[in-house]
């Protein structure tokens, strides 16, 4: 398995774990009770109001309207009102999603970024580069990229791979943008959490794509059925709770994956660059060709002797010495 999915794995690991502390279970309460109050206001004051407005919108199309009929001609009594319902909640779910995951990512990311920290990577120091208002203004702005992109790209969604792939896709951009943000927002300078970003932007992309999925979830409560379009109302607090623990995780998910990017990033910062190897000198050590020793003359072959001369009967051959007495001796 590749080093880079064990770590997206283990951050979800720890991110499900915690998950079960007791401080985020009442963590979580802030962001449900406080979109749930809203929504509850809302509906109780403007529900059945909205549904009839858009009711008779509706049965202003021609098409809308003798389909309406013909399946109330086969039994289907009140097929206006709950298609009515159905177009109200595709309006207003959207809008508690941006909310709850605003809330979590405003006001709760930060204190379970801090636990993180605490707990995993206690040596990390605190380099602010980020602040609640620029978080604010950072998760506004990226909330309005993928608003605009979303409703451009509804038209699309007839083309069932299109409303499978786009949405999950927009989400994840979304979570990644807002998640990652306010994870970095108390440890990271402001380059730091460019360059993680830049160098792990498959990677937190891939997460907050997951999480859109996730996300996504609740959503099969009004997909179920027909009751449960009508029960929207009622069943507004539980799709609540579901988003909220879906983008609880999702922060802790990020929150110990960019610490622990961040983390690595410092370390191969602070590391001492790698030593230049020295270039290799090629030393030539030129020997002299040993030299031969010199050759010995060879010896030249011994003169002749010079013939003898030949004995001449004519010359008188001198007389014999005969030593010392042959000087004594008389001659004739």
């Amino acid at each position: 398995m590749p080093p880079v999915v064990k770590q997206i794995l283990a951050s979800f690991q720890v991110a499900v774990l915690y998950c079960f502390h007791p401080r985020i279970i009442a963590l979580s309460m802030v962001p449900f009770l406080t979109v749930s109050a809203l929504a509850f206001t809302w509906s109780h004051f403007h529900w059945k109001g909205a549904v009839d407005a858009i009711r008779a919108s509706l049965l202003g199309f021609d098409i809308v309207k003798e389909g309406v009929h013909w399946l109330t001609g086969l039994g289907m009594v009140g097929v206006d009102t709950l298609l009515a319902s159905a177009v109200l909640l595709a309006l207003v779910v959207p809008v508690i999603v941006i909310a709850t995951l605003l809330l979590v990512a405003l006001f709760m990311t930060p204190v379970m970024v801090g636990m993180l920290a605490a707990k995993r990577f206690p040596k990390l120091e605190r380099n602010k580069g980020g602040s609640w208002v620029g978080s604010l203004m950072w998760s506004i702005g990226s909330t309005v990229i993928a608003s605009v992109i979303m409703l451009v790209s509804i038209p699309f969604w007839v083309v069932p791979p299109v409303v499978l792939v786009v949405p999950p896709l927009v989400w994840g951009w979304l979570t990644f943008r807002v998640m990652s943000y306010d994870a970095l927002a108390n440890y990271a300078t402001v380059q730091e959490r460019g360059e993680i970003f830049k160098e792990h932007q498959v990677q937190l992309l891939a997460m907050g794509v997951i999480s859109g999925y996730l996300g996504a979830t609740p959503s099969l409560l009004w997909a179920s059925g027909a009751v449960f379009v009508a029960l929207a109302p009622l069943l507004l607090p539980l799709a609540l709770w579901l988003y909220t623990l879906v983008f609880i995780l999702s922060s802790l998910w990020f929150g110990h994956y960019t610490l622990g990017a961040l983390e690595a990033l410092r370390k191969k910062k602070s590391a001492p660059p790698p030593a230049k190897p020295e270039p290799v000198k090629f030393i030539m050590h030129l020997e002299p060709a040993p030299v031969p020793p010199p050759a010995k003359p060879e010896a030249a072959p011994p003169a002749a002797a010079p013939p003898k001369p030949a004995d001449s009967p004519s010359a008188p051959k001198p007389p014999k010495s005969g030593g010392l007495m042959g000087l004594f001796r008389r001659k004739p």
